[in-house]
């Protein structure tokens, strides 16, 4: 069983929409990796579709420490936001911000009628998602002079070894990144070698 891999899906999408007594629910599903993100989407969500009485959300973002938050924006307490994040955790994804945006029919649900609502248009969005895995990366920082950099260059090649960010110059700095389960076999290829340090970001 790999622990270094994680679900998240590969793309914003809308879902069918769900009516129930003249309101309609959109749900809509993207793949986030910040609260800037976050923002960023629920504020053009709400220029889109100005007209609409209720966006309420969920978003999970991380892999090992989980950051999850939820909003009902006016719906009664705990009727909308989470029955939204009921379904983030149970399509088991993560970096993920699920809104679910409410056009008001005049009829009022009750809190029943609303947490099937929004629990349902969330289940529409992420099922028509499409789900992808990741791995779980752990990143690295390599100092080293200049003289060093072809022979780090070929490990970097040999173990498949992401660049992330460098500077070349007398001294070499270089930021990598490895599958997590990777990381303690590439800390300790790089400690063999006079004159790379590493450490761990």
């Amino acid at each position: 069983m790999q622990t270094d891999l994680y679900r998240t899906i590969a793309k914003r999408i809308e879902g069918d929409v769900f009516k129930d007594r003249n309101s309609k629910f959109y749900g809509f599903a993207f793949p986030v990796h910040s609260e800037e993100e976050i923002k960023l989407h629920i504020e053009t969500l709400k220029k889109e579709h100005h007209s609409a009485r209720h966006w309420c959300y969920a978003y999970q973002i991380g892999t090992e420490t989980i950051k999850y938050r939820v909003n009902d924006d006016g719906e009664p307490n705990n009727s909308a936001g989470m029955p939204i994040y009921g379904q983030i955790q149970s399509f088991k994804v993560t970096n993920v911000l699920v809104v679910v945006i409410r056009y008001y029919g005049g009829v009022k649900l009750g809190v029943g009628g609303l947490i099937n609502a929004y629990r349902t248009a969330a289940q529409y969005a992420l099922e028509s998602s499409k789900i992808i895995k990741k791995t779980i990366k752990q990143r690295f920082q390599l100092k080293f002079e200049y003289k060093n950099l072809s022979k780090v260059m070929r490990m970097i090649k040999e173990n498949n070894i992401d660049i992330d960010k460098q500077e070349l110059e007398l001294r070499c700095l270089l930021e990598i990144s490895v599958r997590k389960s990777d990381g303690f076999r590439i800390l300790e290829l790089f400690k063999q070698f006079y004159g790379i340090d590493i450490c761990e970001l």
